[in-house]
């Protein structure tokens, strides 16, 4: 009876929070072929210019670029290392997706303690991202840098973790973790995801171009997060930095994994609600109905599973598994109704199935109310324990990934 109660209490408050925004857009169903013409294009995939295309061909079109980014996963995801990277300093700003009162007074007093120099300047390093949009804002990259302090780098390895936040994070969103783990001895990069906080384009409120009923967009968004993690990867070792992890929540989360398949690198991976199938989680998530209502007049969600399949973590188990020694973290919540506790769960059983050394954690909450008291510092626990508990075994062990060597020859 308590159980029925609590779980009737928590879907309630679960659905006030992801109903709260009133800016979420239900935009018109886009194949977005334009988004994937640099891969599709060579291999003779792209529709020919002035066809008309109906929704079955269309899908066909689709799928067969999707098929052939999955065979060919190196090249998808692969990327030119960039030759402008940079740290900048200047006052960090907001960057609200929300237009609710609360985050509007928040931002005004940060922009008015930046005019008047009363807040602190940050560092970012900023670069041009090697996947390329009409957006230039979008194609700089920026990820906050959180160096951690010399005194608690002694007598191990340099490291360092990348944090990718939730789809319509704010820049502030995550901040504490990275704060969190420098006190271990380990420095952070707090990356902007592709059209996110400086990195949205000014025609929008909320970062609506990284997932959305443009269905290429949404792949190249994926695609552009991928390089832009493993960029970052790169220039953490030209700092000298040795160990590497990532972090990612929610959308974040599925970058982050699909980065660590492509990459043998990143060590430790910690995944903060996890899903199997991006199409399953847009289709059925509480906060993405508004792109389902768009979607669903034209496909089902078996069809949109199948396009979407080249940005799906079950696409990548194989690839994620064969890197050795790595660390895992799953992260999934109860009451989740963004990321469904099932989907959840097939993370886990096929990490199970292919032998992945990894740990399970379940909040007893949802996906919006992760971010609430109590609830947030119970995952902020899962997540700081153990990350700090599998850098401490990187650094002991002083271990190299099994495929290390097969990264060193492809960035050749």
């Amino acid at each position: 009876m308590v159980r029925k109660l609590y779980a009737r209490w928590m879907f309630a408050w679960e659905t006030r929070l992801t109903t709260r925004d009133t800016n979420r857009i239900v935009r018109p169903v886009e194949w977005g072929f334009d988004w994937l013409e640099d891969f599709a294009r060579p291999r003779g995939l792209m529709p020919v210019e002035g066809t008309d295309l109906n929704p079955a061909a269309a899908e066909d079109a689709l799928l067969a670029i999707s098929d052939a980014a999955l065979r060919d996963r190196d090249s998808f995801y692969g990327y030119s290392r960039p030759t402008d990277f940079r740290l900048e300093e200047r006052h960090p700003l907001l960057f609200p997706t929300n237009v609710r009162p609360e985050t509007l007074r928040r931002d005004a007093a940060l922009r008015a303690a930046a005019e008047d120099g009363r807040a602190e300047k940050a560092q970012f390093l900023r670069f041009t991202s090697p996947i390329r949009t009409p957006y230039p804002e979008n194609d700089l990259v920026n990820a906050r840098w959180y160096p951690a302090p010399p005194d608690k780098q002694v007598g191990k390895p340099k490291q360092a973790i990348i944090v990718m936040p939730q789809w319509n994070a704010d820049a502030f969103s995550h901040n504490a973790l990275c704060a969190l783990f420098n006190r271990f001895g380990i420095s952070a990069l707090r990356l902007s995801k592709p059209y996110h906080d400086i990195r949205r384009p000014l025609e929008l409120e909320r970062s609506d171009y990284a997932v959305s009923s443009n269905l290429g967009r949404t792949i190249a968004a994926c695609r552009q997060a991928v390089v832009d993690i493993r960029c970052c990867l790169d220039w953490l070792e030209e700092q000298g930095y040795e160990q590497f992890g990532v972090l990612g929540t929610s959308l974040g989360s599925c970058y982050a994994f699909i980065a660590a398949a492509m990459d043998p690198r990143l060590q430790v991976c910690a995944f903060n609600h996890a899903s199997m199938a991006f199409g399953d989680v847009v289709w059925t998530g509480q906060s993405t109905r508004h792109i389902r209502a768009a979607l669903e007049p034209v496909m089902t969600q078996d069809q949109l599973r199948q396009i979407w399949a080249t940005i799906s973590p079950v696409s990548f188990m194989d690839r994620f598994a064969a890197t050795t020694p790595r660390k895992a973290l799953v992260v999934h919540a109860t009451y989740d109704l963004t990321f469904l506790a099932g989907y959840s769960c097939g993370v886990l059983d096929n990490f199970r199935r292919y032998g992945v050394d990894f740990e399970s954690r379940v909040l007893p909450c949802g996906h919006y109310t992760t971010g609430e008291t109590p609830y947030k510092f119970i995952d902020g626990w899962f997540l700081g324990s153990f990350v700090y508990r599998a850098f401490k075994g990187l650094a002991s062990s002083g271990s190299r990934p099994v495929a290390a060597r097969e990264h060193e020859l492809a960035a050749r």
